[in-house]
């Protein structure tokens, strides 16, 4: 099994001391912790992490690591909670962020899923030192969910990424929306498409961890979800997008670059997931790496050389849409 494993080609190396967090590691009852945010703040790693209670419900909690490996230091009360009587779309909790630095308004942006009683949406807050939030509120209706933001403006407006439901078509797909003021958004459009058929990510595609910069463009990390007999699995998948212009895909991969292996990424909640919300660059050592949640139930870190990723990327076919 071991020498099999061995066999697939992955950009990222699982970090030897996975799972690095667990419900057991929290300060108070907990029923998983997985798929979390991630950023560099007051020079830790920062981790907004989903927390679900037993009753099923989902809030973020705020965790920080000098090295971004070990020795977490996880708050001991929750830092963002719904807020279902002033944000009635967060009745049944709130889940999986991505935090985006927006360095124009010196703050950091929070998209994340709100469960509503008409689906998941997604949902904004804002934060200059992840103790107090302003949220905005829903910024995309149900069902969507799976969203982040670029971190600067695009001919004057915020771009948002993001992944609609639509009940009437085929596919999920990325898609990309524009705002003049983060609240009021238009100019929907799909970025790339689900394939169809046999491929790893046919139907239902969604983004992991936000854009990441790039001398060659942004770089994208999606996640694709394989429907078996057994179940859905869920592996991630490339690409890169024009530098002025992200409506623009220059390169996809064909193939997987992750997937789940590990026992705790194979056995959990829900079985067979790889789910990355959060990744950092630490440029100092050109390392990226990746945190992610193991079948919906532990938090694991991946790390991958930033000039590997680009050049994997670089040398993926142009894109054909």
């Amino acid at each position: 099994m071991n020498k099999k494993r061995e066999e697939y080609f992955e950009l990222f190396k699982r970090y030897e001391g996975n799972p690095i967090l667990t419900a057991d590691n929290w300060p108070y009852t907990a029923h998983t912790v997985f798929n979390p945010a991630a950023t560099l703040f007051n020079d830790k790693t920062l981790l907004l992490v989903r927390v679900e209670d037993k009753r099923g419900f989902s809030h973020l909690t705020l965790v920080t690591s000098e090295d971004g490996l070990s020795d977490w230091k996880i708050e001991p009360i929750p830092t963002l909670q719904p807020d279902p009587e002033n944000y009635p779309e967060e009745i049944w909790g709130i889940e999986d962020p991505r935090i985006t630095y927006l360095e124009e308004l010196d703050e950091w942006a929070i998209t994340y899923t709100a469960y509503s009683q008409g689906g998941p949406l997604v949902s904004l807050a804002t934060t200059r030192d992840f103790k107090n939030f302003d949220k905005l509120g829903p910024i995309m209706p149900p069902e969507d969910k799976d969203a982040a933001l670029f971190p600067r403006r695009f001919r004057g407006k915020w771009v948002l990424l993001h992944r609609p439901m639509p009940s009437h078509s085929i596919g999920a797909h990325i898609w990309l929306s524009y705002s003049p003021d983060l609240k009021h958004w238009g100019d929907h459009q799909i970025l790339f498409k689900a394939r169809r058929g046999g491929w790893w990510d046919a139907n239902k595609i969604g983004l992991s961890p936000p854009p990441l910069e790039t001398p060659d463009g942004w770089l994208i990390l999606y996640h694709g979800v394989r429907q078996t007999v057994s179940g859905a699995i869920y592996r991630l998948g490339i690409a890169l997008l024009d530098l002025e212009n992200p409506t623009r895909v220059l390169r996809r991969g064909d193939e997987w670059i992750f997937g789940p292996h590990e026992d705790y990424e194979r056995e959990g909640d829900v079985d067979d997931v790889v789910f990355p919300c959060g990744w950092v660059h630490d440029k100092k050592t050109d390392q990226v790496r990746m945190y992610y949640g193991g079948a919906d139930s532990v938090i694991a870190v991946a790390t991958a050389q930033f000039s590997d990723l680009l050049k994997y990327v670089k040398n993926c076919p142009e894109a054909d849409e």
